[in-house]
């Protein structure tokens, strides 16, 4: 990737609706769980921070070290943001075992053939009763151009998440490695419509649709009208998942965790 890309992408990051309103959502849970744990610091691990929206954001609930792999993306975040960005992979974390409070990866997993490492690695440099924090695509039906432009190797159901973390059974008992604190599916509202157009995006010509990077997110920014009643809808849905109700489908998923232990 160039410098270009990533200028786009940093504009996508703090105007696009799906990043604003994801970003709004991460915080008002994240929220919860810092409200709940009462503590003034914390050391927070931010992998795969993209062009640092993410890390801004958790800036606020601690102190943020910030991973990322692809090499002139930290260099352009470096520059933009004035922060440390560390180069690394989420199936190889720098750390020791045990090192942050948080550990959160959003929208990264998927980016990983060997997901269960990655999580494997997450949980290592968390500390006992800290908190990993994921999201990630959901549902393998939603698989389009979008995805492999974006080198996604799946998407996922919340079984899947589930089996990743070796939570099989909603019914965890106290042995259990981790204490689920908040799972659903969100932007869910809009799913059948993501789900129609990215069909029919298979039969349609993508040079005719897409432009720059080529995936969705270049379709809607240039409308601010349609920008505008996207995020409105989501929107909606926020305020719902700030009552702790919790959707059983949806665009994306989001699972936050306890670690009770470390399991080799």
């Amino acid at each position: 990737m160039n410098q270009d890309y990533y200028k786009n992408y940093y504009h996508l990051e703090r105007n696009h609706w799906w990043f604003v309103v994801r970003l709004e959502i991460l915080k008002q849970e994240l929220q919860k769980i810092a409200v709940l744990e009462k503590k003034s610091k914390r050391k927070i691990l931010n992998i795969g921070i993209a062009t640092g929206k993410t890390s801004e954001m958790l800036s606020q609930f601690g102190e943020v070290t910030s991973v990322e792999y692809d090499a002139v993306c930290a260099e352009f975040v470096r520059q933009k943001l004035n922060i440390e960005v560390i180069e690394g992979s989420i199936l190889e974390l720098s750390f020791e075992e045990n090192s942050f409070d948080w550990v959160c990866a959003f929208d990264v997993i998927e980016h990983v053939k060997d997901d269960k490492k990655a999580i494997s690695e997450m949980n290592r440099v968390c500390r006992n009763k800290g908190k990993v924090c994921i999201t990630v695509p959901a549902f393998q039906s939603l698989w389009s151009h979008h995805d492999e432009i974006n080198q996604h190797f799946k998407r996922y159901k919340m079984n899947e998440i589930l089996n990743l973390f070796d939570l099989q059974s909603e019914n965890i008992d106290n042995t259990s490695s981790f204490k689920i604190l908040r799972k659903t599916y969100f932007n869910s509202f809009l799913f059948v419509p993501i789900w129609l157009f990215r069909k029919l995006n298979f039969l349609i010509p993508q040079q005719f649709i897409r432009k720059g990077s080529g995936s969705d997110f270049e379709i809607y920014k240039e409308n601010r009208f349609l920008d505008s009643i996207l995020k409105g809808i989501f929107r909606a849905e926020k305020k719902i998942l700030q009552k702790n109700i919790s959707f059983s489908f949806g665009v994306s998923l989001l699972f936050f965790i306890e670690k009770q232990k470390y399991r080799d």
